[in-house]
C-alpha cells in the first residue's frame, strides 16, 4: 500500500483509531493485522517470503540465547546465510549469472539460468531490520524475544516496513509492549510531520519526477534512448534535479513513517538530516539515511576492524562498505560504481585532510568561515550530484555518455534557438522556474531547520492565524499541486530497494 494513495486515507485513521480504542493486550494483534494487510496490498505472496525470515530468526534468537560458545556462532550464522540466501536468490541471482555468463562471453547461455521471479517489496529493508535482532542477542546487548507475534510485529511494523527507517531492537521491539496513551500533542506533531512529507513526496519529488524521466528515460521499453540525445546543460539541470528529487522522496517517505508511527506513540530513529547541506563526503553520509549507514558501521565496518587498524586495512575497509551499499541498493554495475565513486571520494577526503587544513591556512580563507562553509557545501552536493548519474541510469552505457557529455553543448546557451531546444525537454523555462522555486522553499525549511531546531517548533510558536495559514497553503499544495498514485507510477524510489 503506498502511503501516497487513496487507500492509505483510509488505512492510517482506521488502524490509529481501532489502536487506541481496543484495549493493551489486543494493540499488537490490530498492528501486526494491520501490518500484514499493508504489505499484501502490494502482492499477497510476498507475506510467505516476510514470514520464511521471521520464523527463522525467531528461532535463531531464542537458540542463540539458550546456547553457549561455538554452538551460539552456528546458531547466528544459520540466521545470517537464510536472510542473506533469500536476498541473494530474489535480488542478486540473475545479476550474478549475467554478470558471469557476460564476463565469460557467453551471455546467451546464461538466459537458461535466469529465474522469472519479482523482487518483494522493501527486502532488503525489513530483511536487515531481521539481521540486527539476531545479531544484537549474540552480542549480548538485546533479550531474546520469545514472544513470536511481538517479534513479527517488531520486522513487520507497518510505517518503517518497506522503506525504512531500519530499527534496532533495542529500540522499536520494546515499544511493542508500551502502552500508549491518547496525546494531543504528540499526536498534532505527528500529523504535521506527515504533512511535510507528503509535501515533500507529491509535491516536490512527483512534480520533478516527469521533467528527469523525459531526460533520463523512464522505462526502457517505452524510451530506448534515454538520455542519449541531450547535451551537457539539459543533462547537468537534469540530474540536480534528481538529486532533490529522490530526497524528498525518500526523506518524503521517512517523514511519513515517523509522524504515523508517532501518532500511535511510537519513535522512529531519524533517518535524514539535511544532507544537502554536508560539508564533506563523510558528513553527507551522517547525514543521508542514518538508519542504513550505521547499520553497516555497526555490523560490517567496525567487525571488520573499523579505524581500530592499519591506514591501509581502513581505506579497505572503507570500500568493503561503500561497494556493499552500492549492491544494497540494486542488482546492477551502476549502483556497485556508485558506491565505489562514494568510497572514493570518502578515501581521498580521509587522505588529504590534513593537506587540505594547511591549503585552507595558507589561502586564508579560514578567516572568512561562512564562505568556506558554502565553498565546501557546493563542493560535497556537486560528488554527491555526480555520483547520483550512475544511480539514475538504467545501464552503464547510459551513465558513461552522461559523464563524458557534462560539458558539451554549453555554447548554444549563447543562441536563442538552441537555448530553447535545450530547456523543451525540461518543460520549458516555466516549469523550471517553479520546480527551482520548491527546491527554494525546500532548501529554506532545510536551514531554518539546521540553524534553529524544528521547523514545527518554530511554526508552533507563531500566532495562531499564521500558524493556520501555513497549515492550509500546505495542505492545499499537496492536494492542487499533488497527484496521488492512482494517476501515475508515483511509487517512492526506494521501493525497489
Amino acid at each position: 500500500m503506498l502511503f501516497n494513495s487513496f487507500e492509505f486515507l483510509l488505512f492510517f485513521p482506521i488502524v490509529t483509531i481501532g489502536y487506541f480504542v481496543l484495549p493493551q493486550k489486543a494493540r499488537w494483534v490490530w498492528l501486526l493485522v494491520a501490518s500484514c494487510i499493508f504489505y499484501m496490498a502490494y502482492k499477497w505472496e510476498y507475506i510467505l517470503i516476510l514470514g520464511f525470515t521471521i520464523c527463522i530468526d525467531y528461532i535463531a534468537g531464542i537458540l542463540i540465547a539458550q546456547s553457549e560458545g561455538k554452538k551460539r556462532k552456528w546458531m547466528l550464522g544459520l540466521s545470517l546465510v537464510a536472510n542473506i540466501g533469500v536476498l541473494a536468490v530474489f535480488k542478486y541471482w540473475n545479476f550474478g549469472v549475467e554478470s558471469i555468463f557476460g564476463a565469460l562471453g557467453n551471455a546467451a547461455a546464461g538466459k537458461n539460468y535466469l529465474l522469472n521471479i519479482l523482487l518483494p517489496i522493501g527486502l532488503s529493508f525489513h530483511t536487515f531490520q531481521s539481521m540486527a535482532y539476531t545479531i544484537e542477542v549474540y552480542r549480548g546487548r538485546q533479550p531474546v524475544e520469545k514472544h513470536f507475534g511481538i517479534f513479527a510485529l517488531y520486522v513487520m511494523f507497518y510505517p518503517q516496513l518497506v522503506a525504512g527507517p531500519i530499527e534496532r531492537p533495542q529500540n522499536l521491539l520494546s515499544q511493542m509492549r508500551d502502552k500508549h496513551t491518547f496525546d494531543y500533542d504528540r499526536i498534532t506533531r505527528g500529523l504535521k510531520m506527515m504533512a511535510w512529507g507528503f509535501f515533500m513526496k507529491v509535491v516536490i519529488a512527483d512534480r520533478i519526477s516527469p521533467t528527469v524521466n523525459a531526460v533520463m528515460g523512464g522505462s526502457l521499453a517505452s524510451d530506448p534512448t534515454g538520455p542519449m540525445k541531450f547535451a551537457g546543460p539539459t543533462l547537468v539541470i537534469a540530474m540536480i534535479l534528481y538529486a532533490f528529487q529522490i530526497y524528498c522522496d525518500f526523506a518524503g517517505y521517512s517523514n511519513i513513517a515517523i509522524g504515523s508511527a508517532e501518532v500511535m506513540g511510537f519513535t522512529l530513529m531519524k533517518n535524514f538530516n539535511h544532507p544537502y547541506f554536508a560539508t564533506g563526503i563523510g558528513d553527507f553520509w551522517s547525514r543521508w539515511h542514518i538508519s542504513l549507514s550505521t547499520w553497516f558501521r555497526d555490523y560490517l565496518y567496525i567487525p571488520l576492524g573499523g579505524n581500530r587498524v592499519s591506514p591501509a586495512r581502513r581505506i579497505l575497509n572503507v570500500f568493503i562498505v561503500f561497494v556493499v551499499s552500492g549492491l544494497w541498493h540494486g542488482a546492477n554495475w551502476t549502483f556497485v560504481i556508485w558506491g565505489v565513486l562514494h568510497g572514493t571520494f570518502r578515501v581521498i577526503e580521509m587522505l588529504t585532510e590534513k593537506a587540505r587544513r594547511k591549503l585552507v591556512d595558507a589561502i586564508g580563507i579560514a578567516k572568512h568561515p561562512r564562505v568556506w562553509t558554502v565553498l565546501r557545501v557546493l563542493f560535497t552536493f556537486g560528488l554527491a550530484t555526480f555520483a547520483w548519474i550512475f544511480f539514475r541510469a538504467r545501464n552503464l552505457n547510459e551513465a558513461v555518455y552522461v559523464v563524458t557529455h557534462l560539458f558539451s553543448g554549453w555554447g548554444g546557451l549563447l543562441n536563442a534557438t538552441t537555448r530553447g531546444q535545450m530547456f523543451d525537454p525540461l518543460g520549458g523555462y516555466g516549469v523550471l522556474a517553479a520546480l527551482f522555486a520548491l527546491i527554494g522553499v525546500l532548501l529554506l525549511v532545510d536551514l531554518i531547520q539546521e540553524r534553529r531546531g524544528s521547523i514545527i517548533d518554530m511554526v508552533n510558536r507563531q500566532p495562531a492565524t499564521l500558524r493556520w495559514a501555513v497549515y492550509y497553503i500546505g495542505i492545499m499544495a499537496i492536494i492542487i499541486l499533488g497527484r496521488m498514485a492512482t494517476e501515475g507510477n508515483n511509487e517512492f524510489i526506494y521501493f525497489a530497494f
